[in-house]
C-alpha cells in the first residue's frame, strides 16, 4: 500500500496548526507542521511533503518569500492561506508560483477538497498511460511534456507546474476556444472552488514569457465573455 501523502502545514498560529493537523490526519494525510517562514524551508526541505499549506503573513520569513523559494527547485503543490479580503496577497502568492489560495476563516470541508483536488494534479514521474505527445510546437512555442521544458522562440523559459499545464491544453487545441471552465477544470481539477482569479493571474504570466509584447497579445488571446485560444500562426488576428 502506498504511503499516505505528507502535508506540510505552515501557520505562525497554534490554533489554526492544530486544526489543520487534525482535520487532515482524520482524512488520512501524514502532517508536519512549521510556525515561521525559516522553519517552513527547513521543514520542507527535511520532509519533501507532497503538498504545501502556507500562510501569507508569518515571522522571520514571509510566505510570500518561502513560497518564491520553494518554486524555485520545486513543482510541489503550494496552496497559500490569506487574511480575509486580503486579495493582493493572494494574487502576489498565484504570481510567484502558488497553485491556488483560501481564505481565512475557511470551511475545513472545502480546504480538504482543495488539497485532494492539488494532489490528483500532480503528475507521476513513471505514468506510462499518458497518450500526449512528447514535442507540441505551435507558433515557435515548443513543449517537451516528457522533460517538462518549454522553449519560446529558441529560448529555454522556465515555468511553475499550473503555467505549463495551461500551456500544454492551449497548444494542443490551439485554434479553439477554451472556455474559463474547461481551463479550470483541466488545470486544477473538477473540486475546484475557487473563482476565475487564479486563471487570470496564471494566463497574465504566460502571456509574460511567450509573448512579445504581453500588453498586446496575439498568440495567447481572450476571447471575451468566453475564455482564451492559442493562435495559430496563420490566425494572428486580435481578439481581445
Amino acid at each position: 500500500m502506498a504511503e499516505a501523502p505528507l502535508i506540510l502545514v505552515v501557520d505562525d498560529e497554534q490554533s489554526y496548526r492544530d486544526a489543520l493537523s487534525v482535520a487532515l490526519q482524520r482524512e488520512g494525510f501524514l502532517v508536519v507542521t512549521a510556525a515561521d517562514g525559516v522553519e517552513a524551508i527547513d521543514r520542507f526541505n527535511a520532509t519533501k511533503p507532497a503538498l504545501v499549506l502556507l500562510d501569507v503573513m508569518l515571522p522571520k520569513m514571509s510566505g510570500i518569500d518561502v513560497c518564491r523559494e520553494i518554486r524555485s527547485r520545486s513543482r510541489v503543490p503550494i496552496i497559500m492561506v490569506t487574511a480575509r479580503n486580503s486579495e493582493i496577497d493572494a494574487v502576489v502568492g498565484l504570481e510567484v508560483g502558488a497553485d491556488d489560495y483560501v481564505s481565512k476563516p475557511f470551511r475545513l470541508r472545502e480546504l480538504i477538497a482543495r488539497v485532494r483536488a492539488s494532489l490528483r494534479r500532480v503528475p507521476s514521474d513513471d505514468d506510462a498511460a499518458d497518450d500526449r505527445p512528447d514535442m507540441i510546437e505551435v507558433g515557435g512555442i515548443q513543449i517537451d511534456t516528457a522533460r517538462h521544458e518549454v522553449f519560446v522562440r529558441g529560448e529555454a523559459v522556465a515555468l511553475p507546474l499550473k503555467e505549463f499545464e495551461l500551456l500544454e491544453i492551449l497548444l494542443l487545441n490551439a485554434g479553439r476556444v477554451l472556455t474559463r471552465d474547461v481551463l479550470i477544470d483541466r488545470v486544477w481539477g473538477p473540486n475546484y472552488f475557487g473563482d476565475t482569479k487564479t486563471l487570470d493571474v496564471h494566463i497574465k504570466r504566460l502571456r509574460a514569457k511567450v509573448e512579445a509584447d504581453p500588453a498586446n497579445p496575439l498568440q495567447l488571446v481572450t476571447v471575451r465573455g468566453v475564455g482564451y485560444r492559442f493562435e495559430r500562426p496563420r490566425d494572428h488576428a486580435r481578439s481581445d
